[in-house]
């Protein structure tokens, strides 16, 4: 479909639904923005978008308008079982995400990167070892930069890497990666996707339309992904901490190697990595993995992996009060990815945790404390959840707290020298923040303010 005279209805104001809004525009159709939000939560917004002719339905939204709307554009944090979503679906209205749009209009290959965890942080490495090679490399999507923001100023010799979230890949119709990635997929968001069995379906789906020319990297120890192997159409590059490969990238003696170029070839040894976890050394060699199928050399992807400090917000030093050290992993919104921070700390750890209620069981994550948390410090809409669950688990102490402030300075309060103090929430901030970055900023202005 062409974008161009068309009605388009984006659902939404934040910032894809903005970007996906400005696109349109930019591609000739007439753009209505609909926002639960009344007029007031969204002056700000309304204010810098008062230079393009759009139309505006705020508060309640009127069924009448789908009778001449051509294209819908979710944004990805509006759920699809909405009434006047099921309504346009059957008017046969197309409904797209955001990057479904984006796609549509983009002219080079994309490589695109999806799982539970790690995403953010494989994303980041890719682009960092593709600058190496490329004039310009622009890493969009589920990360912070919405891909239709850049697509229509993308030149030929630029590569784009795309992190995608199954919310995003919900509504694809012909989304294509020339090369993708599947990290690992465990529960989470089941408070939107419902079953477990949907939401590993939805995460399938970046797979979707790839054929025999491309190409997909897959982690060969995680279950889901192992099955998903024998499924798909395109070919598989396989990484893996467990076992050696035949083709693939994999640890030997300490190191990360690969065989996927025929020969085995030394990548970099584990002990020079700046990163923290055995989860991170999976990023690393699915960053590798990407990196080689784009024929970039081995000694570049070298270069950048030693150089690569991570992101923030997961598992990032803060900084070190009376013998105690302070990390934020405020991106951490679900226990599996929480179970990964506790596994990278060295030091007995005081653990604070909490958040929006996503229907995720608390048990395995604190089965994994493993004599390793000193005390849990609990916030949020799931705090009753989890104290409940530690009491059914007897673990102790968990200790609830009214907010993020007070959990900061209950965890100095009964912190020891040679303590760890570990934000690693299990859920998501969308209960008492904007965002997980706005929890872990607030998170390490709080620790910087026990200084006086």
């Amino acid at each position: 479909m062409k974008v161009y005279g068309k009605h388009v209805l984006i659902i939404g104001m934040a910032k894809s639904g903005i970007s996906a809004a400005k696109l349109c525009h930019r591609l000739g159709a007439d753009v209505m923005l609909y926002d639960s939000k009344g007029k007031e939560q969204l002056c700000d917004v309304l204010q810098t978008l008062k230079s393009f002719p759009f139309t505006y339905m705020l508060n309640v939204f009127d069924m009448t308008c789908l009778t001449t709307t051509d294209l819908i554009i979710m944004s990805p944090g509006v759920p699809l079982d909405l009434p006047f979503i099921e309504e346009a679906r059957a008017l046969n209205i197309p409904i797209w995400s955001e990057i479904e749009l984006a796609y549509r209009q983009c002219k080079v290959p994309i490589i695109a990167i999806t799982g539970t965890n790690g995403k953010t942080t494989t994303a980041t490495l890719v682009g960092q070892i593709l600058a190496t090679v490329y004039s310009k490399v622009h890493v969009v999507g589920n990360i912070g930069i919405p891909f239709s923001e850049i697509v229509l100023d993308i030149k030929k010799q630029d590569a784009i890497v795309l992190e995608v979230s199954s919310f995003q890949l919900e509504t694809i119709e012909t989304f294509t990666p020339h090369i993708s990635a599947l990290l690992n997929i465990t529960p989470d968001h089941l408070d939107r996707h419902k079953t477990f069995k949907n939401y590993i379906h939805t995460k399938w789906k970046i797979t979707k339309n790839q054929k025999l020319r491309d190409l997909c990297v897959l982690n060969y120890d995680d279950e889901q992904c192992y099955q998903l192997s024998h499924k798909i159409c395109c070919r598989v590059i396989f990484f893996s901490r467990h076992k050696k490969l035949k083709k693939g990238v994999f640890i030997s003696d300490g190191q990360i190697v690969s065989t996927y170029r025929g020969e085995l070839e030394k990548i970099v040894d584990i002990d020079q990595l700046m990163l923290l976890g055995n989860h991170n050394v999976e990023n690393v060699m699915a960053a590798a993995a990407l990196s080689m199928a784009l024929n970039v050399p081995i000694k570049k992807i070298n270069l950048s992996i030693r150089a690569f400090k991570g992101v923030p917000h997961r598992i990032e030093y803060v900084t070190s009060l009376k013998g105690v050290v302070y990390y934020n992993d405020s991106k951490a919104t679900n226990p599996s990815a929480a179970i990964k921070g506790i596994k990278a700390m060295v030091k007995r750890t005081i653990l604070i945790g909490g958040g929006m209620d996503k229907g995720n069981s608390f048990i395995e994550w604190i089965n994994a404390f493993d004599n390793k948390v000193k005390a849990l410090i609990v916030f949020g809409e799931t705090s009753n959840m989890i104290k409940q669950t530690c009491e059914t688990l007897d673990f102790s102490p968990c200790i609830q707290v009214e907010g993020l402030k007070e959990a900061v300075y209950k965890a100095y309060q009964i912190s020891e020298r040679g303590d760890s103090v570990l934000l690693s929430p299990a859920c998501a901030s969308w209960d008492m923040f904007d965002s997980f970055e706005e929890r872990g900023q607030l998170f390490k202005q709080y620790v910087f303010q026990l200084r006086e």
